[in-house]
């Protein structure tokens, strides 16, 4: 049976597409502006560590939380209002006023966790581990009940965003199992076409969902032993709930902007993108072993059943590999001998897709027993997932909104955009490279500082890289508040344009 092409949705009324564009402008100006301040709370650790600047304890820990849990949160808010804004004007209808109550619980919950950290100091770390918030802390009670207050806010949105999606793309493609592209593993090609982001938003959020509802109840319970301190928890049980929470979210972040580039790099190459059997296999494989691979956080667990640290390792490969793979090897294919024109917007895309590369083969080696053994608790694995963080899921997110201002047109804000977009990546390898040599060196993770250490040569090479690392942020910082203000003038032309057609039309 030969391959037809699906009949796309209606197109929107140019009212409601003005409404998604304001709510996605929304998004994007609230990342311009929350994003370097991020980074300038990392620029504070690095100064810290290098010695440059001096910070008591427990305000380097409660930076370090904020930094943390705030690019967490921001990185994943605004991958969800990116598939929102794309599946909803181009796939499958959603809704506007779904989009801003998440977009306000996000900003209520943020709001949250900056006073709960720089004003009433709760610095637990964004890893929350327990019962680390309720013993010997230096904080007040309230801070804590503000923090997991405001993540249960902000998890209890992110439920409501990632359900309103799969449930917009359900009633468009005929429920859960034909969205999984179950079809197309029979010997016959389906009789229509899935397009890969409805895939991948269910791979990325149906294992959300259920990561949302695990850090709920995680939160729910931290909550009551606040309110009843008598309480005690399983710390191996709370562990398990926490990582399987955070490791997921982190996780689904990298799937969903990966979800735009198969979306939107296809129009730069001139060549469909569209899913095949192995690209269905390798995404349905992805789904169900992201749901362990958080096992190995806790190979340093001796408590933990040995069977379930084996399982561990083996998710970690099976979750990493598959759905890295097709699409690295999908983006080759989309490049041979295309005619591509190299700006902004592709070079973002292409560059992501290699970071998240790098840092997924880093995470790799760290997941394997024996290495982790050496690796655990080093700068390795802060390097890591910065890797594909910061050059995978930023650059997506760049390459995103510039794409946003100047759709296939190539005027992507010529040389300066060109300057400080490698000003930026030159920046950002710096920066890693840093981290990656501490952990080559051993030297620990979330240490405020060296010099306690006991060891001259740790203390040495890890101030030393922390000077150096110093440098490359501010590379960061300055690539990405060049390209910031350029997006923010085009995003601004968006409002401008979106007002003067609403007094024409009235």
């Amino acid at each position: 049976m030969s391959n037809k092409t699906r009949e796309p949705m209606k197109p929107l009324d140019a009212e409601e597409f003005r409404k998604q564009r304001r709510l996605m402008v929304t998004w994007g100006v609230t990342l311009l502006v929350l994003f370097p301040l991020l980074i300038g709370l990392g620029l504070f650790m690095r100064l810290n560590q290098g010695e440059l600047v001096h910070l008591q304890p427990n305000t380097f820990y409660a930076i370090m939380t904020l930094h943390g849990l705030g690019m967490a949160g921001l990185l994943f808010s605004f991958a969800l209002g990116g598939l929102h804004f794309l599946v909803g004007t181009r796939f499958a209808r959603t809704s506007v006023k779904v989009g801003y109550f998440v977009f306000i619980g996000v900003v209520v919950g943020v709001i949250g966790l900056v006073v709960a950290t720089l004003i009433g100091g709760f610095a637990a770390g964004w890893y929350l581990l327990y019962p680390l918030p309720f013993k010997g802390t230096s904080w007040p009670e309230w801070s804590s009940g503000l923090t997991f207050i405001s993540l249960l806010i902000l998890g209890v949105v992110w439920l409501v965003g990632c359900v309103h999606i799969v449930r917009a793309l359900s009633l468009e493609y005929g429920g859960f199992f034909q969205l999984m592209g179950w079809r197309y593993l029979g010997n016959k090609e389906p009789e229509e076409e899935l397009p890969p982001i409805a895939l991948i938003s269910v791979v990325s959020l149906v294992p959300g969902i259920l990561a949302f509802l695990a850090g709920a109840v995680f939160l729910i319970m931290f909550l009551f032993q606040l309110f009843e301190p008598s309480l005690e928890f399983n710390p191996l049980m709370m562990k398990n709930i926490l990582f399987f929470f955070g490791h997921t979210l982190v996780n689904i972040t990298i799937y969903c902007a990966v979800g735009w580039v198969y979306t939107l790099f296809p129009e730069f190459t001139g060549r469909a993108w569209k899913l095949t059997k192995v690209t269905v296999i390798a995404w349905n494989a992805t789904f169900l072993f992201i749901l362990f691979a958080y096992f190995h956080h806790l190979y340093m667990d001796f408590a933990q059943p040995i069977s379930i640290q084996y399982a561990g390792q083996l998710a970690s490969y099976m979750s990493a590999v598959p759905a890295t793979a097709v699409t690295i090897f999908g983006v080759i294919a989309q490049l041979y001998h295309s005619k591509i024109k190299w700006g902004v917007i592709p070079l973002s895309f292409f560059l992501g897709a290699v970071g998240w590369a790098i840092g997924g083969i880093a995470a790799v080696v760290d997941s394997t027993i024996a290495v982790n053994k050496v690796l655990h608790n080093t700068l390795w694995v802060p390097a890591h997932f910065h890797t594909y963080m910061l050059m995978g899921v930023v650059l997506f997110i760049l390459g995103f909104l510039y794409y946003l201002t100047a759709p296939q047109s190539g005027k992507e804000g010529g040389p300066k955009a060109g300057w400080a977009f490698w000003t930026f990546v030159t920046g950002s390898y710096g920066f890693l490279l840093m981290f990656y040599l501490g952990g080559m060196n051993s030297i620990p993770r979330r240490f405020a500082e060296y010099s306690t250490m006991g060891i001259s040569s740790s203390h040495e090479i890890g101030a030393l890289l922390a000077r150096l690392a110093v440098f490359f942020v501010v590379l960061v910082l300055l690539g990405i508040i060049t390209m910031g203000i350029s997006i923010f003038i085009r995003l601004m032309r968006w409002v401008v344009t979106d007002a003067t057609s609403t007094e024409s039309s009235a």
